[in-house]
């Protein structure tokens, strides 16, 4: 057997007697240059360094174990190998070694480190097409470590190439594939690593950056690199022969607390042993989150609405199993305490702030659960009414399986479900949700809000329009500085017309699409909150004192109006502003480009 923590330094102790240079994990939040929400690959915060740029280390052998979080098939966890949170252990050269040398470092590790046997070790390499070659190179270094010829594999682009889709100027180029058979029985004569039939576990692959992708094809790259990933949790449930990813040292000593304080067997029982699943990993995967060097807290848009979407899932998981929610409390503090407390110091230092945030969440849902759960149910006793009364009338009627886009929408509306809840508890009971039908409730929702809140009147609904929109910028600014996590971020000007408002604001590069929505999202959750927007005028220190923003500090006189929005925004401005954000109905951004030098400009309007 061997635990996590002795894999961990396996790992970084293999690498570093062969001159790579520990460079320990970075933040588990994306800084916003690649583009995605989470760090979901070791190599992405090396990206950079593998086009080219010089690490600042000065050193061209790099090792670390690095957190990565992935929530795209969120649904999945509950089987026995889909995880939100994960490790991969990585190793990389910068233009140093490359095949000869990776191939017997890869075997090495393999067999004399975690001691599986050579003869039964499998690779994958590239087969070759039109635009590059066969990768026979990397298959003549595997036969010479001791690979058998019959164990090497050649597979086409999609299964063994790297590359940045859709750029060129790039590098890219062919991987080698490590797996394992699980036993020796063939699924048929052509069985091997690409067949599915789970008989083969993969390890872990080897990228070989040999070239660089041009608009014609393939060009051979004169400094080349190599970027290794092994995936921790896998890897430790294979060492331990394993085939369930929840039984390694990573989730046991939580499944057995869970096991305690539900009464039910994790093994006997295929309902509970989902839902100590999908508690296991949500509430790993918040602990880290919330832990993290750039930690997170739940909320209503990007990375937090993530957040919030896994910790109630868990809270309702919890509840299935008939365990008392603040059991969530103890199940972090296993994790922090006694699973990642040598890899992730930082979480034992911040472990109360860890556990408060998280049963602050734990109370806010609970007391939307109850309610609203009482509502899904008469929904649901509706539909089955129903169609037992129109199956005795008529037997020839299809009976309901949907709950209605207006249904789902007044959960949303009235409960605080978000649609996918419902989805989820739909789907535990045989039934889908009309989501087309949802979104079209919810735009009549908005038309009618806004023509109820639409003041007529010439002129007078232009002083209404304007200061609509004159809040929404105050509501754009402190959004860009909480999505962008950036407090020097600051209005550089504005302009505001009864179409559209117009705001400059300083930052050194293009907002990526995933963050303009959560900028969008942020203030909608404002507007949606119907917070009252308050005035009060002061003297400018006791402004700065109370915390507003301010900018343009020569226009200001010896006093100043400050307009504090909720928990949202604080400012000050001369106005004139809507009443409460539920005015501004909703809003949309319409276009996001440069300004000028370092500075970006941001058009929006309200729908």
């Amino acid at each position: 057997m061997i635990t996590s923590k002795e894999l961990r330094n396996a790992w970084i102790k293999f690498y570093e007697e062969r001159g790579h240079l520990n460079i320990g994990a970075v933040s588990l939040i994306g800084d916003g240059s690649t583009g995605v929400m989470f760090n979901v690959a070791g190599m992405q915060s090396l990206m950079p360094y593998l086009l080219g740029a010089p690490h600042p280390s000065g050193k061209t052998r790099l090792c670390n174990v690095q957190g990565c979080v992935r929530t795209v098939d969120i649904e999945s966890v509950g089987d026995p190998t889909h995880f939100t949170f994960f490790e991969m252990m990585g190793n990389w050269s910068l233009g140093d070694y490359f095949k000869q040398e990776k191939t017997r470092w890869s075997y090495d590790l393999l067999t004399k480190v975690f001691g599986l046997n050579g003869d039964e070790i499998c690779s994958t390499v590239f087969e070759g097409n039109d635009a590059a070659p066969r990768d026979e190179e990397t298959a003549s270094l595997l036969r010479d470590i001791g690979i058998r010829p019959e164990h090497i594999f050649y597979l086409p682009k999609e299964d063994n190439w790297w590359e940045l889709e859709g750029t060129t100027g790039t590098p890219c180029g062919p991987d080698n594939e490590w797996f394992y058979p699980r036993h020796n029985k063939p699924c048929g004569p052509d069985c091997g690593p690409a067949c599915g039939c789970g008989r083969y576990v993969e390890i872990g692959n080897d990228v070989y950056m040999q070239y660089v992708k041009t608009a014609d094809g393939y060009n051979a790259l004169s400094s080349k690199n190599v970027d290794t990933g092994f995936g921790l949790d896998r890897l430790l449930a294979f060492l331990n022969g394993l085939t369930d990813g929840y039984k390694t040292d990573l989730f046991a000593p939580v499944i057995s607390y869970l096991e305690e304080k539900s009464g039910l067997s994790y093994d006997d029982n295929e309902e509970a042993r989902k839902a100590m699943r999908i508690v296991a990993d949500h509430m790993r995967t918040s602990t880290m989150l919330i832990g993290d060097v750039k930690g997170i807290l739940p909320s209503n848009v990007g990375a937090g609405y993530i957040l919030r979407r896994l910790l109630r899932r868990a809270i309702r998981y919890t509840r299935q199993l008939g365990i008392d929610t603040s059991a969530l409390a103890d199940v972090s503090r296993i994790y922090i305490e006694k699973i990642y407390d040598e890899a992730y110091p930082l979480l034992v230092e911040k472990e109360e702030y860890i556990i408060d945030e998280i049963m602050k969440e734990v109370a806010r849902f609970e007391a939307t659960l109850v309610t609203g759960m009482k509502e899904f149910t008469k929904c649901i006793s509706g539909i089955q009414r129903k169609n037992e009364f129109m199956s005795q009338k008529d037997p020839a009627y299809v009976p309901e399986t949907e709950i209605s886009g207006k249904q789902a929408f007044r959960l949303y509306d009235t409960y605080g479900f978000p649609l996918e809840l419902t989805e989820e508890l739909a789907a535990e009971q045989g039934l889908t949700v009309d989501a087309a039908g949802f979104a079209e409730a919810f735009k009549e929702h908005q038309q009618k809000s806004k023509q109820e809140g639409t003041f007529k009147g010439g002129l007078a609904e232009q002083n209404e329009i304007t200061a609509r929109l004159h809040t929404a910028t105050h509501l754009l600014n402190a959004a860009l500085k909480s999505v962008l996590n950036d407090s020097s971020i600051n209005q550089k000007g504005s302009n505001i017309t009864t179409e559209r408002l117009r705001f400059d604001f300083n930052f050194e590069r293009k907002l990526t699409a995933e963050e303009l929505a959560a900028v969008e999202a942020w203030v909608n959750e404002a507007i949606a909150a119907d917070v009252e927007v308050t005035l009060e005028t002061m003297t400018y220190d006791q402004a700065k004192a109370a915390g507003a923003i301010g900018v343009f500090t020569d226009k200001y006189g010896d006093e100043v109006k400050v307009y504090t929005i909720g928990k949202y925004s604080k400012e000050i401005c001369g106005g004139p502003h809507a009443a409460h954000t539920g005015e501004l109905h909703h809003f949309r951004i319409a276009k996001e480009e440069a300004s000028s030098a370092g500075v970006r400009r941001i058009k929006a309007v309200l729908d």
